[in-house]
């Protein structure tokens, strides 16, 4: 059985069987997708080691939920060769990804799956800045009002559009943020900011900074009366 295939299917019910791990067992599975998320790939040697510490987190999801993961009486796998090539390292289950089940142990929160993995992905990639870089500019990466995302390892992001070229927060971005309620849903907030809005024609991050950031606090409660 595919190893890879096995994790994605774990990310896709992991709501139903996060609760039946005990927490030794979610430490060591958090561990292990370490490895198989940032081990070093190229050498062979390197390589299988990697691909042993998937078949070492398969092995533990088929010990601790045999019913769901089992196959054979024992719920253990058989450690066979490495899958040849990069393919087998994107195997999916249901657009669920071993990645996915990475995010979910490692990065903490769910934007995974099918629909959510791509909206994340986007998000991450967009120009951000790093807790680090704003207390070194005299500003408090904590500051009410401002997005923060999680990246990889859980990793702070905070898309840098709510900063002024001095690392300042925006007094239109935080009073938006608070509209759009991001200290409790920073990814839809920041979906938000950086998608086409279909009342003002562009991304909303785009007029940030411009003499149209004043339409900006009533285009994010036209969202919130719409809900």
């Amino acid at each position: 059985m595919d190893p890879y295939a096995v994790l994605a299917a774990a990310a896709g019910r992991w709501g139903m069987i996060a609760g039946r791990l005990g927490p030794g067992s979610l430490e060591r599975l958090a561990a292990l997708l370490g490895e198989v998320r940032d081990g070093p790939r190229g050498e062979r040697p390197e390589e299988h080691r990697r691909h042993r510490a998937a078949y070492a987190a398969a092995e533990l999801l088929a010990r601790g939920l045999p019913d769901e993961f089992g196959d054979d009486p024992q719920g253990r796998f058989t450690l066979t060769a490495p899958p040849p090539g990069a393919g087998a390292q994107h195997a999916t289950h249901q657009g669920f990804s071993t990645e996915d089940l990475a995010v979910l142990l490692l990065d903490g929160h769910r934007m995974v799956g099918p629909l959510l993995g791509p909206v994340r992905r986007r998000l991450l990639a967009a120009p951000a800045l790093d807790p680090g870089t704003l207390r070194r500019a005299g500003t408090d990466p904590d500051t009410a009002g401002l997005i923060r995302l999680a990246g990889r390892g859980g990793a702070v992001q905070l898309p840098d559009f709510q900063f002024t070229a001095a690392a300042r927060p925006r007094p239109v971005v935080t009073a938006v943020n608070a509209v759009l309620a991001a200290d409790r849903d920073p990814w839809g907030a920041a979906d938000w900011w950086l998608s086409r809005n279909a009342w003002l024609g562009v991304s909303p991050a785009t007029l940030v900074g411009t003499p149209d950031e004043a339409r900006l606090p009533d285009t994010a409660g036209l969202l919130t009366e719409q809900e």
